[in-house]
């Protein structure tokens, strides 16, 4: 199959990889741009979870206000160098991060995180609510794990889809810059404010 140089620059524009990597992606993919975007996607997440392990002590506190100035967001995210910290896409990660909590208003930022009480009482609310619309019990159980993952979907940062790109959660947009940057890169902790608000959503410390 014949790539063209433009559908190769096309497709390096859309994700960072390099330019070998994007042909590779096309050819493998047949010309097809978003299949390619997604053969590039694997493997990012391959290189990133290589990285993973990796110290991650440096990087930013980043912040977004939306307009109006009713919702502020703070958050610290981490990279392993002070380069890198100062590197363009990494800080355009971090602004986009702040604005997807604003939007998103996410409760922690890990599925670790979420006690296992409040698991253990979500699965008991959808485990009763599936039983009560006469399923059985085998069945409740399993409708129950699933709308666990749906639970998680909309409580915790990492596996929200990106406000800006629903077809992605902000884990694999991370763990794309990963790919990127070649640096391991973690969200420590983020507070939410909003106008009125009791206390902020400020779920680590």
């Amino acid at each position: 199959m014949n790539i063209t140089a433009d559908a190769v620059k096309t497709l390096r524009e859309q994700t960072g990889a390099g330019m070998m990597d994007c042909k590779s992606a096309l050819v493998e993919a047949e010309g097809d741009m978003s299949k390619a975007q997604e053969v590039l996607r694997k493997k990012g997440l391959a290189a990133a979870a290589k990285r993973s392990g990796r110290t991650a002590s440096e990087g930013m506190v980043g912040h977004y206000i939306h307009p109006g100035a009713k919702v502020g967001v703070l958050v610290e995210i981490n990279c392993e160098t002070d380069f890198v910290a100062k590197n363009d896409d990494f800080q355009a990660l971090v602004r986009d991060v702040a604005m997807h909590i604003a939007a998103a208003a996410p409760t922690f930022v890990t599925k670790d995180e979420v006690p296992p009480s409040v698991v253990e009482k979500e699965k008991e609310i959808y485990r009763a609510q599936a039983i009560n619309a006469g399923k059985p019990e085998a069945v409740a159980d399993k409708i129950a794990e699933g709308k666990l993952k749906d639970f998680y979907a909309t409580q915790v940062l990492l596996e929200q889809a990106f406000v800006r790109d629903p077809k992605v959660t902000i884990g694999q947009l991370i763990q794309e810059k990963v790919a990127v940057i070649k640096e391991n890169i973690v969200v420590r902790r983020f507070a939410r404010f909003r106008v009125g608000d009791a206390t902020s959503n400020s779920p680590t410390e």
